[in-house]
């Protein structure tokens, strides 16, 4: 037992002393983010205390971009400080990352040995599904540590792309061209755009299915699973209305489900207790898929006069990290490379052997560069993506990435191999490294809000780096609550004043509920009611 009489103001409530005393805890980073971006009072106390005994592990760490990358660095310092081990895992590294991060842990590190008399040399491990590397580094000079890091980190990173580069190719990818848009409809209205940009996913969809698909042998329905992937939470919605409403051909019924972050959270979990239980395809090769004894999946079969079944899920990045769900195929809107190396994660994530035709669908433009008509000198490839710093020549995906290799295998190779000189204004992937460069291994960087003045200069003593690069920076948000009034039997969105009664907030937010049209309701893939799950 830990004696509490000096932690009375910081446990508060059991799930405090559970954030402290567990031996092993499991939480978003966000929780343990405090311990570094506090700016004042005493939040950062209880996640400080908890790693000052817990070694971290960040899993998905290139899911971030901008100033998340600079804020998680000051963690790993931290944790450095506090003579703790880090680990950092993702499929797609980049060594821009991994090595900035190094450098990060071995400044704190640094301090730790100093402070404590013991050895400055550190213990580094690179880990894959292939082999193990590991190596002590205890160089005392910068540069020198830097060079040797640097590396043992090619030499793994060239010994698992060599590996990748043998592996079957259960991911071939083509470019869906969409500049007839851009170039016939100049003039016409963002609705016209919009409707011309979702009839090309449409037919991009028809066209995987008829290739990608299983015959479901009680019904004999051709049934397929795909996944449309959209950048941002409007269009994902109006996409999903589209494809609901759209005119499909005469043998053809199609399910579909939205999903992104700003559901209603009982909604959402209902929803991913579906999906989780339905796209998985772990059986044996040829045998049918778990998903067709699934009772919702076998209402809609069982109950279709149609030749062809389609089972669309049209999300936002929410599904590219962390869902171990598996597809047949998928249509993405591009933002990043990164995002589509993540994405196509989740086609054919649990069966092997070779796809012998494309069964990802990358469309030329994303919806952005689509509605302004790729304008010169304008960021398309951001919120999300990485042009926050540095414009691209061309948003033309065709010119972008090269199509010959993504029409071979989709692989992360291109994530975790970085090219010498980077061609950063006119391809996608080195864009990508360039920022990650930047903003974790520029090691002449000066002022608060470079990682580099955090660690060489006096910066880490204000609370100007985390003014200037705070993690999660995105717009404000409004936290709403959808509450059950049994004596009018209605659902209103409300707000919680500061002792937790609930304000009406619908009429002051503009709040509109809609109920949906019949032909919506035939084409739903997952019905749910709000009032029966509570």
């Amino acid at each position: 037992d830990i004696p509490e009489e000096g932690l009375a103001t910081v446990l508060r409530q059991q799930r405090d002393r559970q954030f402290l005393y567990a031996p092993v805890l499991a939480c978003t980073i966000d929780h343990i983010m405090a311990a570094t971006e506090t700016k004042r009072g005493g939040r950062y106390i209880l996640p400080s205390l908890r790693l000052m005994s817990s070694d971290l592990v960040i899993d998905e760490v290139d899911d971030f971009t901008g100033s998340d990358l600079i804020a998680i660095g000051r963690l790993i310092h931290l944790a450095g400080m506090l003579g703790r081990k880090v680990m950092i895992s993702s499929a797609t590294i980049p060594p821009d990352l991994a090595e900035g991060y190094f450098n990060t842990y071995r400044a704190g590190w640094r301090i730790f040995s100093k402070t404590r008399d013991v050895s400055s040399r550190i213990g580094c491990a690179w880990i894959d599904e292939f082999k193990t590397s590991v190596t002590s580094i205890d160089k005392h000079q910068d540069n020198d540590a830097l060079e040797v890091y640097r590396q043992n980190h090619q030499q793994f990173a060239a010994k698992r792309i060599e590996k990748l580069a043998k592996q079957t190719a259960r991911r071939k990818a083509e470019i869906i061209l969409c500049q007839s848009i851009i170039d016939d409809c100049e003039f016409d209205s963002d609705e016209t755009k919009q409707e011309q940009f979702f009839h090309k996913i449409q037919q991009a969809i028809l066209e995987k299915h008829q290739n990608h698909h299983t015959q479901d042998t009680r019904s004999g329905l051709n049934v397929s699973f795909g996944l449309v992937r959209v950048a941002n939470i409007l269009p994902c919605v109006a996409a999903s209305k589209y494809l609901m409403e759209c005119k499909w051909p005469d043998d053809v019924d199609v399910k579909v489900m939205a999903y992104h972050s700003q559901q209603i959270l009982l909604l959402r979990h209902e929803q991913e207790k579906h999906l989780d239980s339905v796209l998985k395809r772990k059986e044996n090769i040829g045998a049918q898929p778990d998903a067709f004894s699934n009772a919702i999946i076998r209402r809609h079969l069982d109950s279709s006069s149609a030749q062809h079944m389609l089972f669309i899920l049209v999300a936002t990045p929410v599904e590219e990290v962390g869902r171990d769900h598996d597809f047949d195929w998928a249509v993405v809107e591009p933002s990043s490379f990164r995002s589509i190396i993540q994405l196509a994660g989740r086609v054919r994530r649990h069966r092997d052997g070779e796809v012998s035709s494309p069964n990802i669908a990358l469309l030329q433009y994303n919806w952005r560069a689509i509605k302004e008509g790729d304008q010169e000198r304008e960021k398309y490839f951001c919120r999300p993506g990485y042009e926050d710093q540095q414009i691209l020549d061309t948003h033309d995906l065709c010119k972008l990435i090269k199509i010959r290799e993504i029409a071979q295998s989709v692989n992360a190779i291109p994530r975790i191999q970085k090219p010498i000189p980077l061609n950063y204004r006119n391809s996608l992937t080195d864009l990508e490294h360039y920022v990650t460069q930047v903003q974790l291994a520029n090691y002449r960087g000066v002022g608060p809000e470079k990682l580099q003045g955090y660690l060489a200069e006096s910066w880490c003593y204000t609370a100007l780096p985390q003014v200037l690069n705070p993690f999660r920076k995105s717009e404000p948000t409004t936290k709403l609550f959808l509450m059950y009034e049994p004596d009018e039997d209605r659902c209103v969105f409300i707000e919680k004043d500061d002792q937790g009664y609930p304000i009406n907030r619908e009429n002051i937010l503009q709040i509109r509920k809609q109920a949906i049209s019949g032909v919506q309701e035939k084409n739903l893939w997952l019905e749910r009611d709000y009032v029966t799950l509570l």
